[in-house]
């Protein structure tokens, strides 16, 4: 069967996280009616899978078995190189429960302190998965390489937007006008893949 969406079409997104949902639904244009998982009170599958293609396919399948919709989910993450990668999959974990991107920053902070080292490279990394209830699914992804400067600037985005300088620019993702951090961010990149081959 050709996997296509419909326009207008109903969709669950499958995040609790209110930031993340606002901007996928900028990136998708507001072309589907967009649910979430949190709207739905679906409950939030373990992230058992050890990389992002393989987390954003758990939750998009979990979803929408759940829910009985088409399911969009999305992981994403901040990868430093210096650190070997980390916080990578873990990057909302480091932010702890009550989702504290401010300790979550300070956090790669020290680790590169204790590190004793001046490669602030780190790239940004969004998988993609779109999963049919009880049938396939499509899974893409996109990166975005830079710098992390400390300390953090701007208060637009969220997550660690506000430490990550994408190649190229001189503003941190928090500090980014939101439409130009859409048009090159991981999620753009990987939502490109996904139009492609979806729309």
């Amino acid at each position: 069967m050709a996997l296509k969406l419909e326009p207008g079409a109903k969709l669950v997104v499958a995040t609790h996280n209110p930031g993340k949902a606002r901007e996928l639904a900028e990136i998708l244009e507001n072309r589907f009616q967009l649910v979430t998982a949190g709207d739905l009170a679906l409950p939030e599958p373990d992230e058992t899978e050890m990389t992002f293609v393989g987390n954003a396919l758990l939750k998009a399948r979990a979803a929408a078995d759940a829910s009985g919709l088409v399911a969009l989910a999305d992981d994403s993450g901040l990868s430093v190189a210096a650190l070997d990668g980390a916080p990578g999959i873990y990057s909302a974990r480091w932010a702890g429960p009550g989702r504290d991107f401010a300790d979550a920053m300070k956090k790669v902070e020290q680790r590169l302190e204790e590190a004793e080292t001046e490669d602030l490279a780190a790239w940004f990394t969004c998988a993609l998965a779109v999963a049919w209830p009880d049938g396939p699914a499509v899974v893409v992804e996109g990166r975005v390489d830079g710098a992390l400067a400390f300390p953090p600037r701007g208060d637009r985005g969220f997550g660690y937007d506000p430490i990550f300088v994408p190649d190229g620019r001189t503003e941190t993702f928090g500090e980014m006008d939101p439409q130009a951090k859409d048009a090159m961010s991981h999620r753009a990149r990987a939502f490109a893949k996904l139009k492609a081959a979806l729309l």
